[in-house]
């Protein structure tokens, strides 16, 4: 039986540097031809003649010389896991696991919980390394505990600030800089009063999240407030919202595409399901609205498309699920549509005029899906009393594409 060579070793490795090591670690970095890593791992070493491969940015540039020297025993050092938002989970990109070993050492959050008595199972888990701070947003409820990856010194204060705007100046913070090693320090400060600015890059944050009296919280279920959302008028209500995205349900890795997106509600409240839910946004006119919306509430890596389709659909990646809000008499974009969803895939219609149900109704006719009539009243004020105020109705058509 042919077996794989492993060529290629990922070893975490913590601040107390070689110490800290395991026998087998020891061996695979002793037994290396080429060393990867930062400068901060690298010196850990001892001198020799090996040839070393300092990480450069973008990082891309590094992975293909790892590439480049396969066949030969190459080393790459990481910080704690090498799989908790580290360097490995690149590489497992390009490199099949049958080809490299990985030894992990305890990550940061295993770190940060042994010093505070959290449990890891319960708490949220988030990188700010090259991502942006606004990804905290789902995450700020009361009684949460964060742990954060920083991306330098500077990170502690954007955060303390994005908890403050949201109405979480209260909750507690740690700053955790350089755990494991002999220079280890711990500074603890209210969101709203945090200051201290002379910290080491190498950190992590933890959070207690406590909001302020009275501050509105807004759920991880579909169906937000419509004045969560900034927009000009063209906003898939709150109640609509929630039985579109019941139709078009979201599992973990699928993608959706949002045709006419609006100001960007579906594919947001699409994505703030999970983590791992990905979205396209395909609008012409509102694209800053989209933006900012996917900002404020925690989706900023949102897929924003200036375009109209269906000549903006072209080249996207296929997707698990469509949503059309908009234009869907526009020609040729439901056939645009259909053709580009995968097998198995959802693709719901949200229409108020008579020519748009005409033209569902001709494709319910050779392809089938379900029909859904969404009417919706809501009490509002009538002089000094209620009464109810009819939304325009919208017809919802569902299909899953079979095959």
């Amino acid at each position: 039986m042919y077996m794989t060579q492993k060529w290629l070793a990922i070893i975490g490795i913590g601040e107390d540097g070689l110490a800290g090591l395991s026998p087998i670690a020891r061996s695979l970095i002793n037994q290396a031809e080429v060393l990867v890593g930062g400068d901060r791992h690298l010196a850990m070493l001892p001198e020799d003649d090996r040839e070393r491969v300092v990480w450069t940015s973008p990082i891309h540039h590094s992975v293909e010389e790892i590439l480049h020297r396969q066949g030969q025993a190459v080393c790459v050092l990481a910080s704690g896991d090498p799989l908790c938002y580290g360097i490995g989970v690149t590489l497992l990109r390009h490199i099949p696991i049958a080809e490299m070993t990985i030894v992990p050492a305890p990550s940061t959050f295993s770190l940060a919980c042994a010093q505070l008595g959290w449990s890891l199972t319960e708490v949220e888990t988030v990188s700010l390394c090259g991502r942006s701070p606004a990804l905290l947003h789902p995450y700020l409820y009361p009684k949460a505990k964060l742990l954060i990856l920083s991306e330098g010194k500077q990170t502690p204060a954007i955060v303390a600030a994005l908890l403050t705007q949201c109405g979480f100046g209260n909750s507690a913070m740690t700053v955790l800089e350089r755990m494991g090693s002999k220079y280890e320090r711990h500074i603890t400060s209210l969101a709203a009063t945090w200051q201290e600015m002379a910290l080491a890059d190498l950190n992590a944050i933890a959070v207690e999240c406590v909001p302020d009296p009275g501050i509105p919280l807004l759920p991880r279920t579909p169906g937000l407030p419509d004045n969560a959302y900034h927009h000009d008028g063209q906003l898939t209500k709150r109640e609509v919202r929630a039985i579109t995205l019941s139709a078009l349900a979201p599992t973990p890795g699928e993608l959706l595409w949002d045709v006419g997106a609006g100001c960007g509600s579906i594919a947001i409240e699409w994505m703030r399901s999970h983590p791992r839910c990905r979205a396209i946004a395909i609008e012409k006119a509102r694209t800053q609205y989209i933006a900012d919306n996917a900002t404020a509430l925690g989706t900023p890596g949102l897929h924003i498309v200036d375009g109209k389709a269906p000549d903006a659909l072209n080249n996207l990646p296929s997707p698990n699920a469509i949503f059309i809000g908009g234009g869907v008499t526009t020609a040729g974009l439901l056939e645009s549509c259909w053709t580009a969803l995968k097998p198995g895939g959802r693709l719901v219609a949200n229409v108020v005029t008579i020519e748009g149900e005409r033209l569902l109704f001709q494709w319910y006719d050779k392809v089938g899906g379900t029909f859904t009539r969404i009417a919706i009243q809501r009490a509002e004020p009538v002089g000094r009393f209620l009464g109810w105020r009819s939304l325009a109705p919208v017809t919802q058509w569902t299909v899953v594409k079979l095959e």
